[in-house]
């Protein structure tokens, strides 16, 4: 590993790393978020120590000055982020027990030649549930739900599930699912069925043919796109 007395480069998203002797402090401008996987890494932040374990994890905010020391040498998960919602993370240990199957998974994952796509996409989601429920404190991160639906319209021709949508406007799967309960009064998944419905009719009344429209809105067939408008 190389430290920079400081670092203003972009967070570069999951990464497995190996820690020995120190290297000297460092600072940077994103969350950076470890899970330890084997060894113990003696963590220093702001000059409070903290120290790291298999399955336990912590959260560096941006600026805080750090340094990391593992003497008989560890290795951990480490996400780089911008997320702000790790914010309310930091501080505080993660909440699930399950914590280090899934972060020797995604090692496993990040290790690979061609690691899973799936995988990499959701591990922030993941990683963040792991740390139990972040409470709202002021404001909420609000959702723009018409940029939202546009992201989804171009996206017919893949599967889409929750954790996608949450992933886009930032939040973990069920802050999302809980959100769209209360702004928009369905689950997400029905939210996201509505949304492909009225870009259908959109196409429909502009004088789209049934096939075309069916598959530009992902649906399976001209006649499974009938029968989703008859029942509407």
């Amino acid at each position: 590993m190389q430290f920079n007395s400081t670092s203003s480069s972009p967070p570069h998203g999951l990464s497995l790393r190996r820690y020995g002797a120190s290297r000297g402090s460092h600072a940077h401008d994103h969350f950076q978020v470890l899970v330890g996987l084997d060894g113990v890494l003696d963590l220093e932040i702001e000059g409070r120590g903290r120290r790291i374990g298999a399955g336990e994890g912590w959260v560096v905010t941006p600026g805080d000055r750090h340094d990391f020391e593992s003497r008989a040498g560890s290795r951990c998960l480490v996400l780089d982020t911008t997320q702000d919602l790790w914010a309310q993370c930091a501080g505080r240990s993660p909440m699930t027990p399950q914590l280090l199957s899934l972060a020797r998974y995604l090692a496993l994952c990040v290790t690979q030649a061609s690691p899973p796509a799936a995988a990499l996409h959701h591990a922030p989601a993941l990683l963040l549930e792991a740390w139990g429920p972040v409470v709202p404190n002021g404001r909420r991160r609000a959702i723009d739900w018409p940029a939202l639906a546009a992201w989804a319209q171009s996206r017919w021709h893949r599967p889409l599930s929750v954790a996608d949508l949450a992933a886009v406007a930032c939040l973990s799967p069920s802050q999302f699912a809980q959100r769209c309960r209360d702004e928009q009064g369905v689950a997400a998944m029905q939210w996201l069925r509505s949304q492909r419905l009225l870009q259908a009719r959109q196409l429909r009344s502009g004088g789209m043919s049934v096939a075309e429209t069916a598959r530009r809105t992902g649906y399976r067939s001209p006649s499974a796109l009938t029968a989703a408008l008859r029942k509407s």
